[in-house]
């Protein structure tokens, strides 16, 4: 059950984030409220996650997987440039998430 409050959370973060990039520097007052309440939801949901996993898990995944999605859909949906090197990049985002996870578990 932790691990799916762990989704949902960084679901809500990205909502927030790509929320915030559509307000327009906090002009667009729907925009506005959806990233309020997509970072409040998802710091909830964060906080039942950590009920069951490491901080340090916990963490990692929440704002490595945040971090490469939001990446994703900068390019796929809101015409910032991509490249090879930037998905080698978002690669090495998800590797570390993934290395941090596996020797959390290992200790």
């Amino acid at each position: 059950m932790h691990w799916l409050f762990m989704i949902a959370a960084i679901c809500f973060e990205v909502v927030g984030t790509v929320s915030l990039k559509l307000s327009m520097g906090f002009t667009k007052p729907l925009f506005v409220v959806v990233t309020v309440v997509g970072y409040m939801a998802s710091l909830g949901l964060l906080g039942l996650a950590l009920k069951g996993i490491p901080v340090s898990a916990a963490y990692a995944v929440w704002s490595g997987l945040g971090t490469a999605l939001v990446a994703v859909i900068g390019m796929a949906a809101l015409g910032e440039p991509a490249s090879a090197l930037r998905f080698a990049c978002i690669a090495l985002i998800i590797t570390g998430v993934v290395g941090l996870y596996l020797v959390d578990r290992a200790v």
